[in-house]
């Protein structure tokens, strides 16, 4: 009969990887920080960011992950979750969600008492990933496993693709192959020795930084910006009650448009640094002022930062059936955020053959989608119901019904006499705070997909996923300090005011690792996502004309 392996009684206790994957094929939660082995199962729950983050980091050393998106307050409590500690350079499993499988740990298999006080690096058969450059050019290991709706727990494994009905173009397969060389000839090794080097320069970047002061908030910054605010929402009223609609409209679209950066702000932390107070202050500013849920936002957006431009994974970037920015996505990939298949269904196949002519429409009316997964979020409970946050939820529900009485009935309806000019407000005030929803997509739409595998650094991934827009200093109002996205990735609790400061650290941490640094212009970034959007349209062409062949003659292999 199998047993289950000894508990290490002592917190300083030295476990074998092979025992850690046991754990984690026991369906816990473990992490590894600053070598430290945490079990944050009695924690998960509890987590203001949700449950998905950790997810993805089960089975990874998390430290530079933790660290960037943590304050000092959260680190300090993570050694109460400590259940050992690991020696050397800890080589990362591929966590569950992500379609890891994972060896129980029996002693069958293995000598508990050697195995639980010894670091051993060669039991890993069937909990490594393939190699991202040779083993994933294989056609079944580039093909995302589809999963049944609930198999994102620890202890799952997916579901066997499905065989699909049609014959799948090699073109995808090619299509993907041809990324990862790419990625891998532009970028530095991902040999074990060179991403650590990597990641170690990366913290001395964090010091650097921070004894010049860049994580300190400028409160100055916000006196000025919330004169700004004060312009924009009294030239709305002003308008308003004289009668000029459009004009007010427009207004209203510049309030909505600046607040967003400061409730970004708070939903990183980075005004006051303490949880609550810049909780609160994003939920007055989304909720209360703009309709907007605080708590959807920091639940999609903790994800996006861990998981940056992967098809499976970034809910940033599955925007199926309007948007499709890899070819990934034509083969109906599961979204591990969303718990089920994105299914490229026949509306799919339409809106993607024209999407890089539908981006900016589509960006132009992008808030209303946004109210739509505010709402999801809130009344599907999604929203941590324990721990330190559990009563965010409820004023959001406050936020939200002071928001749609101020500004359905308040001005659309009581002040607005007719329908057509309610209708003209409507758009005009979304449309004019569309340009935020173009600058967040660009920072990302051009950049990588490609999956390098669990071995890549944590500042590698968010430069190789990640651009900046170059802009005069004196335009930064407008992109609010957001346009530096990269550096904010490498570095998400600076305080944004500080982003541009810090471009000549990053600068130099590039130069000195060899990570390419992308940085273009507004008009050159908005050309390489119309770009890529353009590329992936014509991907779709070719399938479907690589299946009116088969459907024709049986063959297609003159598109190969």
């Amino acid at each position: 009969m199998e047993k289950s392996a000894p508990r290490p009684v002592r917190k300083d206790t030295l476990l074998s990887r092979r025992y850690i994957e046991g754990l984690i094929a026991e369906g816990k939660h473990v992490i590894i920080y600053e070598n430290s082995v945490l079990k944050v199962d009695a924690f998960i729950k509890f987590h203001p960011g949700g449950e998905k983050p950790i997810k993805h980091m089960v089975g990874r050393d998390a430290t530079d992950e933790i660290n960037a998106l943590h304050s000092r307050e959260a680190r300090d409590r993570m050694p109460s979750y400590k259940i050992g500690r690991v020696e050397g350079v800890w080589t990362n499993f591929l966590p569950p969600i992500q379609g890891g499988k994972f060896r129980p740990y029996t002693e069958d298999t293995c000598s508990s008492e050697d195995d639980l006080t010894s670091q051993d690096t060669s039991s890993q058969e069937g909990s490594t990933p393939p190699s991202p450059i040779f083993d994933a050019i294989d056609s079944k290991s580039i093909t995302r496993r589809k999963r049944s709706k609930g198999t994102d727990t620890a202890a799952s494994t997916p579901v066997e693709a499905e065989v699909d009905s049609q014959a799948r173009p090699a073109f995808l397969d090619a299509r993907t192959r041809e990324e990862i060389v790419f990625d891998t000839a532009k970028y530095p090794s991902l040999d074990q020795a060179n991403q650590e080097s990597i990641k170690w320069k990366y913290r001395e970047l964090y010091k650097r930084m921070q004894d010049d002061g860049l994580f300190n908030c400028n409160y100055f910054c916000y006196f000025i910006e919330c004169c700004r605010y004060t312009i924009f929402a009294t030239l709305f009223y002003v308008f308003l009650r004289l009668g000029w609609w459009a004009t007010s409209a427009f207004f209203l679209g510049c309030f909505w448009h600046q607040l967003v950066f400061t409730a970004h702000d708070a939903g990183h932390m980075g005004i006051t640094h303490n949880f609550h107070v810049d909780t609160v202050i994003g939920i007055l500013i989304a909720d209360f002022m703009g309709g907007l849920s605080l708590g959807w936002w920091k639940r999609s957006h903790n994800v996006h930062h861990i998981v940056t431009n992967e098809p499976e994974h970034d809910p940033d970037i599955e925007h199926i059936p309007f948007f499709a920015i890899s070819h990934r996505f034509i083969d109906s990939l599961y979204s591990t955020y969303y718990d089920r298949n994105m299914t490229f269904d026949a509306v799919s196949k339409a809106m993607i053959k024209i999407q890089n002519y539908s981006y900016y429409p589509i960006m132009a009316l992008a808030r209303f989608n946004l109210y739509r997964l505010s709402w999801e979020y809130l009344l599907k409970r999604q929203a941590p119901r324990k721990g330190p946050a559990w009563w965010h939820i409820w004023l959001e529900f406050a936020g939200q019904a002071f928001f749609w009485y101020w500004f359905v009935y308040g001005v659309m309806y009581k002040t607005i006499p007719d329908w057509s000019s309610r209708l003209v407000f409507l758009l005009i005030s979304h449309v004019v705070s569309s340009p935020l929803h173009v600058q967040i997509t660009l920072s990302h739409f051009a950049m990588s997909t490609a999956d390098m595998g669990v071995h890549e650094s944590f500042p590698q991934k968010m430069l190789r996923t990640t651009m900046d827009v170059d802009c005069p200093t004196w335009l930064d109002f407008f992109h609010g300090g957001l346009q530096f996205q990269a550096i904010h990735h490498l570095y998400p609790r600076m305080p944004r005011h500080n982003l541009r400061r810090a471009q000549k650290y990053v600068l130099e941490f590039c130069k000195e690792t060899g990570i390419p640094y992308a940085i273009f212009t507004f008009y050159d970034g908005n050309k390489e996502v119309i770009g890529r959007l353009g590329d992936v349209a014509k991907q779709v062409r070719l399938m479907e004309e690589c299946r009116k062949s088969i459907g024709t003659e049986g063959v297609f292999s003159h598109h190969d």
